[in-house]
């Protein structure tokens, strides 16, 4: 059905209601209107890397882990599932006369917001700090999740617009501002993308406000910027209860009618919270009009006719058994093992079964499932954690001794006893072992959304980049055995693994894997699969010298703005084969927007003795222009497989915005002509030429006058 038809037949609804019931149509539990044959709708449900909340459903790995997979293909892959199986749910639920949270089709998915400081507990949420690659992934997810039927499948939601990256703690008072340079150059291309490339449904105002105005209640963001700007055509709905925070936190209005009245006029469709039970007050104090009132209904009841709520569609056919099938499984495990990304290896990996007798799993993370799931998770049926992936694995051809060897954070497990008491176990059983693989990190306990982790002293946020000190005291008892250890870090965000990469033999980021991302980890360890996974963050060596993080400025922050050398870079990730690409040309295309079309064609060659998929990256440097980022930006990207000992070739089109800089004013310009080209499987900078120990191919290309 098209937007128009879904529209008319909307307005057509909407013109049989009172105001009073278009005003009951604006809250996310909209309630049922009997008389004209409309159910109730509760709008609020979430898909961020699988469907959440609502029972059993396949459970991929967490939104950074995907991120790392550098795979677009995926991406629509996973979302396609999510909707699948979110159809699933909706069909059996609705059918039944359930419609409560959690089982309708408008997924609060994907958090497109840039991870600019790794303190921010919600990162592991987002696709990593860079645009372009969020941009990408972003656009891939939602035309999976949305379809290309007759109906959409299922409504995706951009969030958290227009800038939200913490502090969580301060997130409902905070008033982040940035300059208009770094709203258009990093904060707003992903939301810009999904708007115009991938024609999300819906789009989340964030709970802070941006330059003194609340997100969802800024005409200027919501009205001007998204919709007269980008064009945005769908409904626009707040985080949950932001709209009560405008009285209560921002201060920025007197009481609840003038908040309703504020986000509706901004242009705030849907309200997650009950504000909006105040929306006939402010109407009869003659601070909305009912015109106002009227078009938010439409724009929902369109996103509805869109989904085909009203006279059915190709997918009411879909059946329970679709949730956690053996297709999406597949994927889920293809998701797990593109998404680990192997940091070092002194060639202890992969693991040979044939020469090892005693393998010690140790660590709080080697056997929790938490550590599985990151946040917004669903319920499997199956979890498969490291220490069960390895057992499974190794099966008869090796002994597995397992220890805990500490409290995730705790100073101890048991409450009467002594402090670090697992950590003599774990000595004992890397005594006993020929290798340890230990296995620490983080859950969704330690970092998260605000109000939902644990650590409320930080309020989801990290206050430093360390492994809690009871993880600490362990990795140097482990160390102190005189045993090759391989690091397996677990956690939705950049650490400092200094400690690491100084004294284990290997490191391994695995995120959050997925509910059986165990087997996938093990697969990788004993080298049936090739890691190749590459980060969507830096990885620093700590926060001196950091930005403060309520510093919206991205000076200092990221790739592409760094002034020092990282721990380990965005893109990098090795692998078990020896790939570097040995050719690239550039080749101009025609092109009908006045924007330089540049394709690379690249030779990749793999001259180790190991099969793998790789990433192939591209990187521009603006020689000219004074508005260029300081550093290098990714403008393409392909995954590739790569057989031992054989070539493989590569056509990656470049992003057109890529020739293009924003000045001050936040004008997205084109200024200068010259530019240095980088191609390669890692980021040209120095601390990644330095790991991989090879230079990325150099092009130059100046723009046509």
């Amino acid at each position: 059905m098209k937007r128009e038809e879904a529209r008319r037949r909307a307005a057509e609804l909407v013109n049989k209601m009172t105001v009073e019931e278009r005003a009951g149509q604006l809250r996310y539990n909209a309630p049922a209107i009997p008389r004209l044959n409309i159910p109730a709708y509760n709008w609020w449900n979430e898909g961020l890397h699988g469907v959440a909340r609502a029972g059993t459903a396949t459970v991929f790995p967490q939104a950074i882990g995907m991120a790392a997979a550098f795979d677009e293909e995926l991406m629509k892959e996973v979302a396609d599932c999510i909707a699948t199986e979110g159809r699933a749910i909706y069909n059996e639920h609705s059918v039944r006369g359930d419609r409560d949270i959690y089982k309708g089709l408008t997924f609060w998915s994907p958090n497109v917001n840039i991870f600019r400081d790794p303190r921010w507990g919600r990162g592991h949420e987002t696709y990593g700090e860079d645009p372009y690659l969020t941009s990408r992934l972003g656009v891939a997810f939602v035309k999976g999740l949305q379809g290309e039927g007759e109906v959409m499948k299922a409504a995706a939601c951009a969030k958290h617009y227009g800038v939200h990256s913490g502090p969580e703690e301060l997130r409902h008072e905070f008033d982040a501002r940035p300059t208009p340079k770094d709203l258009e150059e990093t904060y707003f291309p992903a939301f810009e993308a999904l708007v115009k490339e991938a024609g999300v449904e819906a789009v989340m105002g964030a709970y802070n406000r941006v330059n003194g105005e609340p997100c969802c209640g800024s005409k200027k963001l919501i009205a001007e910027n998204l919709r007269e700007k980008w064009g945005f055509q769908g409904h626009f709905v707040s985080d949950c209860w932001a709209i009560s925070d405008f009285h209560e936190h921002h201060m920025v209005t007197p009481s609840a009618k003038e908040s309703a009245a504020m986000a509706l006029n901004a242009g705030c469709d849907l309200n997650c919270g009950s504000t909006y039970l105040h929306i006939l007050n402010a109407y009869q104090n003659g601070l909305v009009t009912e015109e106002a009132i009227t078009e938010a209904a439409v724009r929902l009841f369109t996103t509805r006719f869109l989904l085909g709520l009203f006279g059915g569609s190709e997918y009411d056919s879909i059946s329970y058994e679709v949730i956690e099938c053996k297709k999406h499984r597949k994927i889920a495990e293809r998701a797990a093992k593109e998404s680990i990304v192997l940091l070092k290896n002194d060639g202890i990996l992969p693991l040979d079964i044939r020469k090892i007798k005693t393998i010690g799993v140790v660590g709080p993370n080697a056997d929790s499932r938490a550590s599985l799931i990151g946040n917004y998770h669903g319920t499997s049926s199956e979890y498969i954690t490291v220490l069960e992936g390895i057992q499974r694995y190794v099966g008869n051809k090796a002994r597995v001794l397992y220890a805990a060897g500490s409290h995730l954070y705790k100073e101890k497990t048991e409450s009467l006893a002594w402090p670090g008491d697992r950590i003599t176990e774990a000595k004992i059983v890397a005594e006993h072992s020929d290798v340890v693989i230990l296995c620490v990190g983080m859950d969704e306990t330690l970092e998260g959304e605000q109000g939902d982790a644990g650590n409320s002293s930080a309020s989801g946020d990290k206050k430093n980049l360390f492994l809690p000190d009871s993880q600490r005291k362990l990795a140097r008892a482990v160390i102190r055995t005189g045993k090759p250890v391989v690091f397996l870090l677990m956690s939705g965000s950049a650490m400092n693994v200094s400690f690491a990469a100084e004294h284990f033999n290997a490191v391994m980021q695995l995120w959050y894997p997925g509910a059986r991302g165990g087997k996938s980890v093990a697969d990788i360890l004993f080298g049936e699969t090739s890691p190749s996974g590459k980060l969507p963050v830096t990885f620093y060596d700590g926060l001196k010298d950091f930005p403060e993080f309520t510093d919206y400025s991205m000076k200092g922050r990221t790739y592409r703005y760094i002034e020092r050398k990282p721990q380990f870079s965005f893109g990098f990730g090795l692998t078990y084969g020896n790939v570097a690409v040995t050719d690239a040309v550039l080749q101009e295309e025609d092109s009908t927007d006045g924007m330089p079309a540049v394709k690379i064609k690249a030779t990749v060659k793999n001259s180790g003795s190991f099969e793998t998929d790789d990433v192939v990256q591209v990187y521009i440097k603006n020689m000219d222009s004074q508005y260029a980022v300081r550093n290098t930006s990714l403008c393409g990207f392909q995954r590739i497989h790569v057989e031992a000992g054989k070539e493989a070739g590569v056509e990656i089109d470049l992003d057109k915005r890529a020739f293009t800089v924003v000045n001050e004013k936040g004008e997205r310009i084109v200024d200068g002509k010259h530019y240095k080209i980088y191609v390669a499987t890692f980021q040209p900078d120095e601390r990644s030429r330095e790991l991989m120990g090879i230079e990325p191919m150099e092009l130059d290309y100046t723009m046509n006058e």
